[in-house]
């Protein structure tokens, strides 16, 4: 009987052995060359800034270059799709954010990628939070009194977006839902001009990211009735939340974090995880984000198996919210 199938089968356990025992020693030597970050938006963008303050350092403590890649084009699916099929080696990460990761999966027919299967998190890593403005003509100072108006005049009132479904739409739609009041909805392609219009008072309100709306608030050229937090941020202490002021459960963040494709080696996830750390807790680093009105979230939120509950509790919470503004995906 020949002993060939025997050899060969000894042979291929040998090879297996070989290539399993190699994935941590190739793991314990990464990185050894430049490493990619996708930005799924294009250069100039909140992401994208937020990005080019926190890479330098995780380069530096990486001991290898981050660059900075911008693929943007289809609200963020096509840099999110390109991340996903990448090789799981740890040389391609991605920012991902609410929008690209938790509510592109209800607005989508069928996402080109999943956001829970098709990559691994690594860290979260900053929040910046949503407001509630009105034109300073409003004759409202607190958010009980825009209820009141709101719910008075309804009929004739108007809220700004930066887009039907985006995170500052759902928002406000939310707090019209709350009041129980029927709103007419204008996106606009962004939010400057959004924010442009309701300076100019052809806007009701408008619940932008605070990153957009810090210098007209505090130039007085808008009013803030309410940071959508569940704490009052530092960035504006005086401001209360909606949840101080009666209502509960109107939480808006934009919350951004890195992201690996599935099947990335857990010692890469670490020192990823690890290196993203280090520059979060950095204090040139923390300091810039704060001009941009943009906070690093608590040490406690940052691990891998933290940011794996939030996008799953996130990707729920929007799917909710987006059937009920009658958003039709796309």
């Amino acid at each position: 009987m020949s002993r060939l199938p025997h050899i060969c089968t000894v042979i291929f356990v040998c090879l297996l052995a070989l290539a399993w025992n190699a994935v941590p020693a190739a793991a314990q030597n990464w990185p050894t060359r430049f490493i990619t970050l996708i930005v799924p938006f294009g250069a100039g963008s909140a992401t994208d800034i937020v990005a080019r303050i926190i890479v330098p350092r995780i380069s530096e403590v990486l001991g290898q270059q981050v660059v900075v890649e911008n693929v943007g084009g289809a609200g963020g699916a096509i840099g999110a799709t390109r991340a996903a099929k990448a090789s799981p080696d740890g040389y391609q990460m991605v920012l991902g954010a609410v929008d690209t990761f938790a509510q592109s999966q209800s607005l989508l027919k069928t996402p080109p990628y999943n956001s829970i299967t098709d990559f691994t998190p690594v860290a979260l890593a900053v929040e910046q939070p949503l407001l509630l403005t009105v034109k300073n003509d409003l004759p409202v100072e607190n958010l009980k009194e825009f209820a009141t108006y709101m719910k008075a005049n309804q009929a004739k009132m108007q809220f700004g977006s930066s887009g039907v479904g985006s995170a500052v739409h759902l928002a406000c739609f939310r707090i019209t839902s709350a009041v129980g009041a029927t709103v007419t909805h204008v996106p606009y392609r962004g939010s400057a001009q959004a924010l442009q219009d309701l300076i100019a008072g052809h806007l009701d309100f408008y619940c932008p990211i605070a990153t957009a709306a810090m210098g007209p608030v505090e130039n007085k050229s808008l009013k803030a009735i309410a940071i959508l937090t569940q704490e009052r941020s530092s960035l504006l202490p005086n401001l209360p939340t909606a949840k101080e002021q009666g209502f509960d459960g109107l939480d808006g963040y934009y919350w951004m974090g890195f992201f690996v494709p599935k099947g990335t080696p857990d010692p890469i996830v670490k020192k990823l995880n690890a290196a993203i750390i280090a520059a979060l807790d950095t204090p040139e680093v923390q300091a810039h984000l704060r001009d941009l009105a943009t906070t690093v979230v608590a040490p406690e939120r940052r691990s891998p198996a933290y940011l794996q509950k939030f996008l799953e509790s996130e990707i729920t919470k929007w799917a909710g919210a987006i059937k009920d503004s009658g958003v039709v995906p796309q």
